[in-house]
């Protein structure tokens, strides 16, 4: 007998969970499959960014650009020391897997010499 009012108790938490969830997708409208998707172009990009740095030997040139992808634009953030930078950042998202656009909002910001 026990077990059965343990049931409808069973029932409720579990759909209260279920609710929440779903919930939680709806207000972030983003599907698991996409947030993975935007995660691995994130990762992409950072990537690529971070082997031109090593391979130019400048290692701080992309080292303030936050990167972003939101159902697969790539949103670039922060401080470039040239506009060639900047370009080149935008070149190296466009050109990873995945990406449908590039916003480039990468400020140029001249380094002062002594």
């Amino acid at each position: 007998m026990r077990m059965l009012s343990l049931v409808p108790v069973l029932v409720v938490f579990v759909l209260s969970g279920v609710s929440e969830i779903m919930a939680d997708q709806a207000t972030t409208s983003k599907t698991a499959l996409e947030k993975l998707n935007d995660d691995s172009i994130t990762a992409a990009v950072e990537g690529k960014l971070a082997a031109d740095n090593i391979q130019n030997m400048n290692v701080v040139a992309f080292a303030g650009v936050n990167v972003q992808t939101e159902r697969g634009t790539v949103i670039l953030n922060g401080m470039v020391q040239t506009s060639e930078q900047k370009a080149r950042a935008e070149q190296l998202a466009r050109q990873v897997n995945g990406v449908n656009g590039v916003t480039n909002n990468l400020q140029v910001q001249t380094v002062k010499q002594r």
